[in-house]
């Protein structure tokens, strides 16, 4: 960003509330750009007793993860996850849990994972190119690498999954 959405003129560095940040150089606008997190969903979707995985087309093969996107303006976290499944594998689906929210400081983004019971014929979207579907046993020792948050859903996943299904 180099201007201001306020004013048009040329923004600068400076601190604010103890950060540097991007600020208007005329006084008067008082535009600062705080550059909070976007938000964003996760779903670890449980299909058939499976966990579906997904490979974005923008990834390289071999590289798969659970569904994301993000949130809309004026839509619940909930509401979120259940349309970006519908749009990226074609199932309906029952949000079984909240799995945690998670920061990912490298996209300035945090995102809000949930448990996914999925439903429906698999019928992949325009943004996934295929899709892996894996034992929860598989899942437990899959290479997730280099995508350290997946990971890290997935194993925080398995502490919220009912005792009867671990």
């Amino acid at each position: 960003m180099i201007y201001c959405p306020k004013c048009a003129n040329t923004l600068i560095e400076r601190p604010v509330d103890g950060s540097v940040r991007k600020t208007c150089s005329l006084p008067e606008c008082g535009f600062v750009h705080w550059d909070n997190p976007i938000p964003g969903v996760a779903g670890l979707v449980q299909y058939d007793n499976n966990i579906i995985l997904a490979r974005n087309t923008k990834w390289p093969g071999g590289l798969f993860s659970i569904i994301t996107g993000f949130l809309e303006k004026n839509e619940m976290p909930e509401a979120a996850v259940a349309r970006e499944l519908k749009e990226e594998l074609g199932l309906e689906c029952d949000v079984q849990a909240l799995i945690g929210h998670y920061p990912f400081p490298e996209m300035n983004q945090i995102l809000i994972a949930y448990w996914l019971n999925g439903s429906g014929n698999l019928n992949l979207g325009e943004e996934i190119a295929e899709t892996k579907i894996v034992s929860l046993d598989s899942l437990k020792h899959y290479d997730f690498t280099p995508l350290y948050l997946t990971e890290k859903i997935v194993k925080d996943w398995f502490q919220v999954l009912p005792i009867s299904k671990k």
